[in-house]
């Protein structure tokens, strides 16, 4: 079993519901997200979603458009993310699913970026603009670095393919929340409730839901539809940003973001 797997495993027993936030890498630096990182871990996240900055994030709201700008500005790659992130080995013990667009990828191609994620520590690629089609190849690629290429549904897409995506997924199936694009939303649509138990009524890939959910009341809600994990962004790349402003520190804003999140989320 891959590192996301036994995690997912691992809570399916517990019968608790994965917390899975998202940073930006680079936002405000590097030295920051690697506190982030750590801080998010000792505040009961279960895996963690490592956007990497890119100048054209088609999947992207405003405010994590505006966070990989201020990565992007600070100077942040792809090879410096990993870098950092090699440099937490031993300390950071979570799954860490990278979050990235398919023109870095190539650019570096993709069995050297695989194979450098790899050895940096990561468990996972999210890949928000590689369609099903091409996913193969990648997967592929991915597999045998011990990496799982996790694919994204969305409310609109069609049922058929809805499972074919879900049938091809690793690690887990990213479930959209919304139609459009990541941000902080007030209301989750209802419809995604019975996706959720679409999608498991086919088995094997857990369910992780996210774009949209900034709070506990929300998270809960994503529980009690049955999903195996939530994951939470663009509330959390805010907070952060607001910390920074304020002077105040950013890994240990993300800490109290999350416990906040892993307290609401293992409430009956």
């Amino acid at each position: 079993m891959t590192a996301i797997q036994q995690r997912f495993e691992a809570l399916r027993q517990q019968r608790r519901c994965a917390l899975m936030p998202f940073l930006m890498a680079g936002d405000p630096d590097l030295e920051a997200t690697a506190s982030a990182l750590l801080a998010l871990q000792a505040n009961g996240a279960d895996l963690i979603e490592l956007g990497i900055p890119y100048s054209d994030p088609l999947a992207d709201g405003p405010v994590i458009q505006a966070a990989a700008s201020r990565g992007l500005a600070a100077g942040t790659t792809p090879a410096k993310v990993l870098t950092m992130l090699a440099g937490l080995k031993g300390q950071l013990n979570i799954p860490v699913v990278l979050f990235t667009y398919s023109n870095p990828l190539l650019n570096r191609g993709m069995e050297a970026f695989c194979a450098d994620a790899a050895a940096a520590g990561a468990a996972g690629l999210v890949v928000p603009d590689l369609p099903l089609e091409e996913a193969e190849k990648l997967s592929a690629i991915a597999s045998a670095q011990g990496l799982d290429l996790v694919l994204l549904v969305a409310p609109t897409t069609p049922a058929e393919r809805m499972a074919r995506i879900h049938a091809a997924s690793r690690g887990f199936t990213y479930l959209v929340s919304v139609t459009g694009v990541t941000g902080v939303r007030t209301n989750l649509q209802e419809r995604v409730g019975p996706l959720v138990q679409q999608l498991k009524a086919q088995g094997g890939t857990p369910v992780a839901v996210g774009f949209g959910i900034s709070g506990p009341e929300q998270a809960r809600r994503v529980r009690d539809w049955g999903a195996d994990g939530a994951i939470v962004g663009s509330a959390l790349v805010k907070v952060m940003a607001e910390a920074h402003g304020a002077g105040e520190p950013v890994g240990a804003a993300a800490g109290q973001f999350c416990a906040t999140l892993r307290q609401g989320l293992d409430q009956p």
